[in-house]
């Protein structure tokens, strides 16, 4: 064996190896939350591939992670941070139509990849069904508003806008937690949705958007 042409290759590894887990530190000190039933889009790619990121197959079986895999690693590793600050309860204007995914690019380009349009994997929910959101930090929530896309919006198909959207369930105050849950009824809708969340956390204005694809059966 040739360890002078082994060696770099090797340095290479440990130095990647390093960046991940650097990136895993990060994502646990700095700890917020997410939806995470039915899963927002990278709290799923993570649970999915997160021990298994650099698999090819995942281009695909999975390839919407596989994308955001690609674009910044770093948006799965911190699933639980995809929030803007002093947004001061005006959503709409914060977040443009076609960024909401991402929290209007939050962070750009962490979030990027999640407003892709396609086909995300999708949870298989009935139509009425308990929504979770994990808050590792325990912030508190002022509130949590649940949207649904309308009966006819395809969303492998086209950008996410606010005009998409349905508000179904508005929450009172949650003392902070692990956890969050919310009955929500999705009405006669079927087949392919996204459930839209915003998490107004209690400790300051921090506002967390957060896309979730579903199947209602």
């Amino acid at each position: 064996m040739n360890f002078r042409k082994v060696l770099p290759q090797v340095l290479g590894v440990l130095a990647a190896v390093a960046a991940l887990l650097a990136s895993l530190v990060v994502g646990v000190a700095n700890a917020h939350g997410s939806t995470t039933d039915p899963p927002s889009r990278n709290y799923g790619c993570w649970q999915r591939w997160g021990s298994d990121f650099q698999n090819p197959t995942m281009a695909t079986k999975d390839p919407m992670c596989w994308q955001a895999w690609q674009a910044d690693p770093n948006a799965m590793w911190n699933w639980n941070g995809l929030y803007r600050e002093n947004v001061g309860g005006n959503h709409q204007a914060a977040i443009p139509d076609g960024t909401l995914c991402s929290g209007g690019r939050t962070q750009s380009p962490r979030y990027n990849a999640l407003d892709t349009v396609g086909a995300w994997q999708a949870a298989t929910k009935s139509r009425q069904f308990t929504l979770t959101v994990t808050d590792q930090a325990h912030h508190g929530a002022d509130y949590l508003r649940v949207y649904i896309t309308k009966q006819g919006f395809d969303p492998t198909r086209q950008a996410l806008g606010w005009g998409n959207l349905e508000l179904v369930t508005t929450t009172g105050r949650y003392a902070p937690a692990g956890t969050y849950a919310t009955p929500v009824n999705a009405g006669s809708r079927t087949g392919r949705h996204v459930v839209y969340v915003i998490w107004q956390a209690s400790h300051l204005d921090q506002s967390y958007y957060l896309c979730s694809d579903v199947i209602f059966q």
